[in-house]
């Protein structure tokens, strides 16, 4: 590994601490090197805002559709499991769409409300790849920005498949360690988000994993409707990180949804956005 730079918590300002990232020199995979032993204290009351009314819920929903449109080309039917769905807006639209639907969610708020309001059965783990074993053979498991934040994100793979049905799909996104922007802002991009993202994963890292796991690619792209919608929010908030203060950070994330504009052409080039999406087939 080699020593890239150090970080603080840009996004949320939980702490002061620096954080220590390395790259591999072989595969570039982007690691932290001082993981807190406790990191759910990184994730503070604000992380899974949960809706309030029946209204709030349908807003919500309206900014998920263009994922089970892509589940849906895929599998169009059947078992789906989400790991991490915060509050379940995916997992209320794929309910919609026909889907018969559980969710593993680490957040015990979440999984109530995942549980009362939403309606689908949540296991409450914070051990994904162990709770796999609790849940019904699905014929989609589906991990949108989850990898990430795990210690071990190659045994999440492992396990989902093993436990994926014959024929069915693994769907990943993932922060891209190859895009645009980390070249352009390094310590301060946005979807670097230390402590919390203790990986991120260049897209054949992934690849590998999982054709080792059995695994086949179908899918492996930066520039779906998910991905893309990463890219301003990139540009703003990693802008402001530059600067101290309140109003010069307001004008820098002014100044990032203006440049996000102009860079719209650039990283609508396949490999070069904020973001992908991965998905992978068992064999039947």
């Amino acid at each position: 590994m080699r020593p890239t730079f150090n970080a603080r918590d840009y996004n949320r300002g939980v702490s002061e601490e620096i954080f220590r990232y390395s790259t591999c020199v072989r595969c570039e995979l982007v690691s932290l090197q001082n993981v807190p032993p406790d990191l759910s204290a990184y994730y503070d009351s604000g992380y899974h805002l949960q809706p309030a009314t029946d209204a709030a819920i349908e807003a919500g929903v309206l900014h998920e559709q263009y994922k089970i449109d892509l589940v849906k080309r895929f599998v169009p039917c059947g078992r789906l499991l989400e790991i991490g769905p915060s509050w379940g807006a995916f997992c209320l639209l794929a309910k919609r769409a026909g889907y018969s639907v559980e969710a593993i969610e680490m957040n015990s708020s979440c999984c109530e409300f995942l549980s009362t309001r939403i309606g689908v059965r949540a296991i409450c783990r914070n051990d994904e790849a162990a709770a796999l074993a609790e849940a019904s053979p699905p014929d989609v498991i589906a991990a949108w920005h989850v990898l990430e934040h795990l210690r071990d994100p190659w045994r999440l793979i492992d396990a989902a498949a093993e436990r994926l049905a014959p024929g069915g799909v693994l769907v990943l996104a993932l922060p891209n360690p190859r895009a645009l922007q980390f070249r352009v802002f390094g310590r301060y991009w946005a979807h670097l988000d230390a402590p919390r993202h203790l990986h991120l994963v260049p897209p054949d890292v992934v690849r590998t994993r999982a054709e080792a796991a059995g695994l086949k690619q179908v899918l492996c792209t930066t520039t779906d409707e998910g991905s893309l919608g990463w890219n301003q929010f990139g540009w703003v908030h990693s802008l402001a990180h530059l600067a101290p203060g309140h109003l010069p950070k307001r004008i820098l994330r002014f100044a990032g949804r203006k440049i996000s504009f102009g860079m719209a052409l650039a990283e609508s080039r396949e490999g070069q956005g904020s973001a992908y999406t991965s998905v992978f087939r068992k064999p039947q």
